[in-house]
C-alpha cells in the first residue's frame, strides 16, 4: 500500500463514519488533509518512506477527538492491511521499523531560560544499536542526570557523534537575526547532520518534528541534501534519537554547571517562577546586560526582570 492508496482507504473509512475530508495536499514525504466531524476539526498526515507508511494524528489538538479518529483508523485499517504493516500504536502510529544505519538528532535547552541550546547527533548501525539497547539507552526525559552522564560516556565510546553548542550570547545573536526558534533549531540540526556526514556514510536521518518538515531540509548543504531526512513526534523512541537526546542533555547539564561556577549562582532549569527570582538576583549581582551571557533573552521572563 502506498500513500495514495492509504489516503483513499482512510478517506473511505472516515467518510463512512460521518467525517468530511478536504484540503488534501502533498507535503514532504507524504499527504496532508483536514478532517471535520460535527464541530471538530484537525489535520492528519500520511508519510511514506522506503520502509513503509507512517500515520500521524499529532496535529489533532483535541485529545478526545484525536483518540476517536485513531480508534476508527486503527480498528479498520490495521485489520485490512495487517499483512503489510506492523508496530501500529495509538500515540505514534509508526507502521514500519526505522532503517539502519541511521543518524538520530535531538536537542536540549530550548525550553530553559538559562543555559545554551545543545543539538546532538548519533550514528547508529545494527551492531551499535544492540550495544546501546543493552546499556539501557532510552529517551533522556525518562532517566536522571546521573544515569545520563554514565550513558553519555558509553555512547561516546561506542558511536560516531557530533554536538553543536550554541552559547547564550551566540543564541541571542542568532535569534535576533532569524526571529524564529524553529529556524534556529533547524540550522543546528542541519549542522550536526553535515558534521557527521563528514565522517560516516549514511542514507537516513531522524529527528523529532518541531516545525515545518522542510525547515531542516532547507538548512542542509550539499552532503545533507543527499540524505533521506525523516521527522516525527516522539522520535526519541528510536535508539539513535534516544542516544542523541542523552548526549544533548548531558552537555546542557555540564554547560549549566560551568555557568554556575563562573557566576557563583545556582541557575534553575526550565522557565518557572523560581527562574524569574534567580534572574532578578543575577541582574542585581551582574547587571541587566550580563543576562545575555547566561539566558535566552527572548523569553518573557526577561520582561519580568527588566520592568
Amino acid at each position: 500500500m502506498d500513500k495514495y492508496e492509504c489516503f483513499n482507504t482512510i478517506k473511505d473509512i472516515l467518510e463512512s463514519k460521518g467525517c468530511h475530508i478536504d484540503n488534501k495536499k502533498e507535503i514532504n514525504y507524504g499527504i496532508q488533509f483536514q478532517l471535520t466531524y460535527q464541530q471538530q476539526k484537525g489535520i492528519y498526515r500520511i508519510y511514506q518512506s522506503k520502509k513503509g507508511i507512517r500515520l500521524d494524528s499529532s496535529q489533532i489538538k483535541d485529545g478526545d477527538f484525536r483518540l476517536f479518529i485513531d480508534n476508527i483508523i486503527n480498528e479498520v485499517l490495521f485489520q485490512a492491511s495487517k499483512d503489510q504493516t506492523k508496530d501500529l500504536n495509538d500515540n505514534n502510529n509508526t507502521i514500519s521499523q526505522d532503517p539502519l544505519p541511521i543518524i538520530g538528532i535531538d536537542e536540549s535547552g530550548k525550553g530553559d531560560y538559562f543555559g545554551p541550546l545543545v543539538i546532538a547527533g548519533v550514528y547508529v548501525d545494527e551492531k551499535t544499536s544492540i550495544i546501546l539497547k543493552q546499556a539501557g539507552v532510552t529517551d533522556s526525559k525518562k532517566i536522571n542526570d546521573k544515569k545520563i552522564s554514565d550513558l553519555a560516556l558509553i555512547i561516546k565510546n561506542t558511536c560516531p557523534y557530533d554536538i553543536v553548542i550554541i552559547s547564550n550570547e551566540k543564541y541571542n545573536q542568532l535569534y535576533e537575526s532569524i526571529r524564529n526558534l524553529n529556524k534556529l533549531l533547524a540550522w543546528g540540526h542541519a549542522r550536526v547532520i553535515e558534521n557527521l556526514l563528514e565522517r560516516v556514510d549514511c542514507k537516513y536521518a531522524l529527528s523529532d518534528q518541531f516545525g515545518k518538515p522542510e525547515l531542516i531540509q532547507e538548512a542542509l548543504m550539499s552532503k545533507g541534501r543527499k540524505i533521506q531526512l525523516m521527522q516525527r513526534t516522539k522520535a526519541e523512541e528510536n535508539i539513535a534519537v534516544a542516544a542523541a537526546s542523552i548526549l544533548a542533555r548531558n552537555t546542557f547539564v555540564e554547560k549549566i554547571s560551568e555557568l554556575e561556577c563562573q557566576y557563583q549562582l545556582e541557575l534553575p532549569k526550565g522557565a518557572s517562577t523560581n527562574v524569574i527570582t534567580t534572574a532578578k538576583k543575577f541582574v542585581q549581582l551582574y547587571g541587566l546586560d550580563a543576562i545575555r551571557k547566561v539566558a535566552k533573552v527572548h523569553f518573557r521572563i526577561t520582561n519580568h526582570i527588566s520592568s
